[in-house]
């Protein structure tokens, strides 16, 4: 699937995420008519409308939205798409419903994907038909700006899906990782919300609070992360000796901290106090200084990354 071929895009769900990756896709289609849009609220065509222009950025200003076909039915939204991208409600029945319903209407070849944050395809496919049509396609919000897609089959799902939808990603400059089993939350969420976890913990002690930790993730890990991920990070730790190196330099203060790690659970009793602290430092967290900041740190890395790769490369002399 290459980028000049003449793709049709339907996205279903006209949420967060869905405008976001309707932001991305209108840049990279030969036009914007080719995007297409469904949404079940009643006032879907206004809302939309009026919705996706304050996820554009200034130096994309001269894509059209206007052009963007708001389909009216599922049926008319799903019959001449390449790619159908589902982007609604983390609801299973809603999402069993929809794909059984998707998969009468489709072509046969187009490729169908959910971008849920935790609902696995094998319990979403399961009034299809052809259960190998299926692949969550999970982003880092925000989409059309993080590079992130976790593609995450179930076992019913076919390599040539898979394939064919990495395909599509990295021709787009993006970075699908291929999931290799599901599990709850997938990778990325899990991750993070293991960090999450321990922040809560050591606010809800009194050791920091919202705003000290956040802080402390902002000028340590977080621009670390953002070069190398926490393998190649701590493996540069160790020395020569690499990771190695590093467990045995301080492999007992690593077993320390995992044995002490925060036991806090949803509806424990800590929600009150953060996000009292939450709402008294941010308020409304401004996500387009968020996501302009965001943009210039990933230009940033891809133009180094850039650089080192020509000066790495193969002497002209």
């Amino acid at each position: 699937m290459e980028p000049e071929k003449d793709i049709r895009i339907t996205l279903i769900g006209a949420g967060t995420i869905g405008l976001s990756f309707a932001v991305f896709h209108l840049s990279h289609l030969p036009a914007p008519s080719h995007l297409a849009v469904y949404d079940t609220r009643a006032n879907a065509d206004q809302y939309i409308r009026d919705s996706l222009p304050k996820f554009f950025s200034k130096d994309s200003t001269s894509l059209s939205r206007s052009d963007v076909r708001i389909a009216t039915s599922l049926h008319d939204a799903v019959s001449n798409a390449d790619i159908i991208q589902e982007s609604g409600p983390e609801n299973l029945q809603i999402k069993q419903d929809l794909w059984a319903e998707v998969e009468k209407h489709a072509s046969k070849d187009a490729l169908l994907w959910s971008s849920t944050s935790g609902i696995p395809a094998s319990q979403q496919a399961q009034k299809m038909q052809d259960k190998t049509r299926l692949l969550v396609v999970h982003p880092y919000n925000p989409p059309h700006i993080m590079p992130l897609l976790e593609l995450v089959p179930s076992p019913s799902t076919s390599e040539a899906v898979i394939q064919r939808t990495q395909n599509f990603w990295r021709a787009r400059n993006r970075v699908p990782i291929h999931i290799h089993q599901e599990t709850t939350g997938f990778v990325a969420n899990r991750l993070a919300f293991a960090l999450l976890r321990e922040a809560i913990h050591l606010v809800d002690v009194g050791v920091v609070s919202v705003a000290e930790l956040d802080k402390i993730v902002e000028t340590s890990m977080g621009p670390r992360w953002a070069v190398a991920g926490p393998f190649k990070s701590y493996h540069a730790g160790g020395g020569p000796a690499g990771l190695e190196g590093f467990f045995n330099n301080i492999g007992e203060t690593v077993q320390g901290c995992w044995n002490d790690a925060g036991k806090v659970n949803v509806g424990d009793g800590w929600e009150d106090k953060v996000f009292a602290q939450a709402r008294e430092v941010y308020g409304t967290v401004d996500v387009a200084e968020r996501d302009r900041i965001t943009r210039r740190l990933l230009d940033v890395l891809e133009e180094e990354k850039g650089e080192k790769t020509q000066s790495d490369g193969p002497s002209k002399s």
